[in-house]
């Protein structure tokens, strides 16, 4: 189990690695997360249409080839024209983070629950990041994107470490206790 934990928090630190990369070049990262996009709709679209097929006799035969046909389309769609795609991308990420921290907004004010402080903060900074990437849109769509990604797995990372090294401590300490004391012997019903 402690060498499992080990390979948790060693795939951890790849995960840092590419996060701080990614964050270096972002340009890249965007594209490389567009494309990496377009290949798992992609494969997605084919397992879906040989799923499809292996049940032509069901009742949800052409909804299936339907949905994989429009994950194959997507997938060529989102590869042919990775930047298009970030474009498209970046401009739904800035109206969700604008539309999210108004409601953020509104509902605190409204509400004004026990959190009315920090739901506020979180709306501002929504709003804030929603119009910045706006104003800057569609050169933001270049490096926008490839922050994300690259933050998603800095962080995602610095939890697999966490877990890896937490997780060999506790294996640590528990098999340290039961070392010291041994196993037990049963005790005899006879006595």
């Amino acid at each position: 189990m402690s060498r499992s934990l080990g390979l948790m928090a060693f795939l951890g630190w790849i995960l840092v690695l590419g996060g701080l990369v990614g964050l270096v070049y972002t340009g890249v990262a965007t594209l490389t997360s567009m494309l990496l996009f377009g290949w798992l709709l992609l494969v997605g679209g084919l397992v879906g249409l040989v799923h499809a097929l292996q049940n032509r006799g069901s009742n949800f035969f052409w909804l299936g080839v339907v949905v994989a046909a429009l994950n194959l389309a997507a997938g060529v769609v989102v590869i042919r024209h990775p930047q298009g795609t970030a474009e498209a991308l970046t401009m739904f990420a800035a109206l969700l983070f604008l539309t999210g921290g108004v409601f953020r907004l509104v509902g605190s004010v409204v509400v004004r629950g026990p959190q009315f402080g920090l739901t506020l903060v979180q709306g501002a900074f929504g709003v804030l990041i929603g119009v910045l990437i706006l104003f800057e849109w569609p050169g933001s769509s270049l490096y926008v994107i490839g922050c994300f990604f690259s933050l998603a797995l800095l962080f995602d990372g610095l939890g697999l470490v966490a877990m890896g090294i937490a997780g060999r401590r506790i294996v640590r300490q528990v098999s340290g206790v039961e070392g010291s004391e041994g196993p037990k012997p049963p005790e005899s019903p006879t006595a």
